[in-house]
């Protein structure tokens, strides 16, 4: 049996968090409405034969460029390959135009996202003591300092399994693990016997004088057998470049937290963490878990950007790359030629370019359906037409951001359905870009130049 150790973080409501895959049928074949995605039926079977490249490993020392006018999806493509991919898949997002700091190289921000976007699945047999608490018992002592304040000292814990029952005194430093999670009778737990680590796996039915609630934010889960004293395989997953941060550290003697992003990571602490990777590998106690590396605004990127990704595409460790912009024939940065989309064309022909396409009024409407649904926002079928034909005129992601200002509006009005007049209204109070160049004309000269 192993474990597998995962953080989780709190989730919100994102532009694309309602995408769950390509929305493709068995046969490759682009189901209209499926997975959050809507339209752009070619580009996501275009899409679905990169996702198998990748898990075929046909797709060395290339990468994928997504093209076409604002707001057709190409975000959504690229999150939608990565939950093709796998939930455990790295996925690292930024923009062309984040490379340019003070602090850092552009190459070494670059290089920090490419191994960023790379897992290493850590898989280690350990000491464990794993149980259902039934029993816990904190015990404080005065704080050396403060007199009149009580810290932690020690916990006896007991833990049972269906098969043996244990009891742990266990020291400051694992108490005050205890306490910052929280653990209380009924979570079934594990401590590493060799790390002193704390880990809550659940929560189990049945214990005495546990107190249950009718929701839980822990899952339920089933009394372990056997042993509270084992062997396990604990498994761990890690970015190359935490690893990397963890190698410098250790190097410049100190912690991991004090290192800051200021702080570009050596060529040799690079090049002893892949070393020790390849040997983990070759050992089968780690395997690789490319993720996905997305560059919106790729045009933003200069000439030795560029040139560095050309490179990256080729390197033993890299992920798969996706680039996406919406420029036509532009400059490239750092250089007084024109290309297509603003890059090289020795670059452009390593990429698989997947074009997008405007929506037509029927997909803008399953969107703006999707959208709704997903923010909990009721529309009635005025204030959808009025939306989808706001989404027509203008674009997409104005009639989508329009949304939750439609709603604050109804809401005052005592309504919990959107209505045509409060999606008109919203209007009136956030311009969309004609708009906005309208009045920039109309009161240009009132304006400093």
């Amino acid at each position: 049996m192993s474990i597998e150790i995962r953080v989780e973080r709190p989730k919100r409501i994102g532009a694309h968090s309602h995408i769950r895959g390509l929305g493709l049928d068995e046969n490759g074949k682009a189901i209209k409405v499926a997975d959050g995605l809507v339209g752009q039926l070619k580009a996501r079977e275009a899409a679905g034969i990169v996702v198998k490249m990748i898990k075929e490993g046909r797709i060395a020392g290339r990468g994928i460029l997504f093209v076409g006018p604002p707001g057709t999806g190409k975000t959504a493509l690229a999150i939608a390959i990565a939950r093709e991919l796998g939930e455990d898949t790295p996925f690292v997002a930024m923009s062309g135009s984040e490379i340019y700091s003070s602090e850092k190289k552009k190459t070494e921000i670059l290089m920090e996202a490419l191994r960023r976007a790379i897992g290493v699945r850590v898989r280690e047999e350990r000491a464990v003591y794993e149980g259902v608490v039934t029993s816990i018992k904190v015990r404080r002592r005065r704080h050396p300092l403060v007199p009149y304040m009580a810290v932690p000292a020690e916990t006896r814990i007991t833990l049972r399994t269906k098969d043996e029952e244990l009891t742990l005194t266990v020291g400051e430093e694992i108490t005050r693990q205890i306490l910052e999670l929280g653990i209380k009778k009924g979570d079934l737990i594990w401590i590493d016997a060799e790390t002193g680590r704390v880990y809550r796996v659940g929560r189990v039915k049945g214990v005495e004088s546990a107190r249950y609630y009718d929701i839980e934010t822990y899952k339920y889960v089933e009394m372990p057998s056997g042993p509270v004293k084992k062997r396990k395989e604990i498994v761990r997953t890690f970015s190359i470049h935490d690893l990397d941060l963890a190698v410098a550290s250790q190097r410049a003697l100190i912690s991991f937290f004090t290192l800051g992003v200021e702080r570009e990571i050596p060529p040799e602490v690079r090049k002893e963490v892949d070393e020790m990777i390849k040997k983990w590998v070759d050992e089968k106690k780690a395997e690789l878990v490319p993720g996905v590396l997305f560059i919106d605004d790729a045009h933003m990127l200069d000439i030795e950007a560029f040139s560095f990704l050309s490179r990256a595409m080729e390197s033993e460790f890299s992920p798969i790359i996706i680039l996406a912009t919406n420029r036509g024939i532009a400059k490239i940065r750092g250089t007084d030629l024109e290309s297509p989309h603003g890059m090289p064309l020795d670059l452009l022909d390593r990429l698989l370019i997947i074009p997008t396409k405007p929506y037509e009024p029927d997909e803008i409407r399953e969107i703006i359906k999707i959208r709704a649904g997903e923010e909990g926002i009721k529309l009635d079928e005025g204030a959808l037409e009025e939306l989808v034909a706001v989404g027509s005129k203008t674009s997409l992601r104005y009639a989508v951001q329009l949304l939750e200002p439609a709603r604050i509006i109804a809401e005052r009005k005592g309504r919990d359905t959107v209505k045509a007049e409060d999606v008109i209204e919203a209007r009136e109070l956030f311009i969309d870009l004609k708009q906005s160049v309208k009045y920039l004309k109309e009161y240009e000269e009132k304006f400093l130049k």
